[in-house]
């Protein structure tokens, strides 16, 4: 049985939140993976490697899995109502509706996330109150049929547990062996809770101005009339 999953393509994603849960989906048996973007033309992910969608919005309206990565580019398309649109026909059929990093403020913006539980990076995620969600600070969080992954690298824990809920346990496992997916950073400094506070101030003014979008744009949903 084929389990078609799409990632949406967009300029100046997060090309791990790409390529990471992509190396793993891919090798789920019977897995039918795409990049679909707005137009079936070349794009420069955030490290400026280029990225060709196979699939225009116009051309895939369904999906058993909707993947949605973040990245700065993903501030771009808060009000793109053509993505939005695209986001919200494709998940109302999808089995599971995922998002990794700042992914998850797209499928906020398109009203995926109204009552469910949900994560993004830590820098953003008090933000995704705004859009109806329940922040978690957790790496991964699965709510009935959306999943959600904290910052970038929780890509890679968010499409094993996908390949789990799609296939088996053994699958899954047997994909992370085979990518040796066996995690012991030189540093204990991914995570605010573990980072040196000078650290994680740094970490913050790099991204002072994209946080500063975001909060605006969360204050904009929020002033918004209903339906809007």
């Amino acid at each position: 049985m084929s389990i078609d999953i799409v990632f949406l393509g967009y300029p100046g994603l997060a090309l791990l939140d790409l390529a990471g849960p992509l190396g793993v989906l891919h090798a789920i048996p019977g897995a039918r993976v795409q990049v679909v973007a707005k137009e079936r033309k070349p794009f420069a992910a955030d490290t400026g490697l280029e990225i060709v969608a196979g699939s225009a919005y116009a051309e895939v309206r369904r999906a058993d899995v909707l993947c949605v990565p973040g990245g700065a580019g993903q501030l771009e398309l808060m009000e793109d109502h053509p993505t939005l649109e695209w986001l919200r026909a494709v998940a109302e059929g999808a089995r599971y509706v995922t998002s990794v990093c700042t992914g998850s403020f797209l499928l906020g913006a398109a009203g995926l996330l109204q009552g469910y539980r949900a994560t993004t990076h830590w820098a953003s995620l008090p933000l995704l109150a705004s859009y109806g969600a329940i922040p978690v600070e957790e790496r991964v969080v699965l709510d009935r049929n959306r999943l959600t992954g904290a910052g970038v690298t929780a890509g890679m824990d968010l499409a094993l547990r996908l390949a789990e809920l799609l296939s088996s346990r053994s699958v899954a496992e047997a994909i992370q062996l085979g990518l040796e997916y066996d995690p012991a950073p030189p540093f204990q400094s991914g995570h605010p809770r573990t980072a040196h506070p000078a650290v994680v101030e740094q970490v913050r003014k790099r991204f002072a101005t994209r946080i500063a979008r975001r909060t605006e744009q969360a204050r904009r949903h929020l002033a918004a009339p209903a339906g809007s």
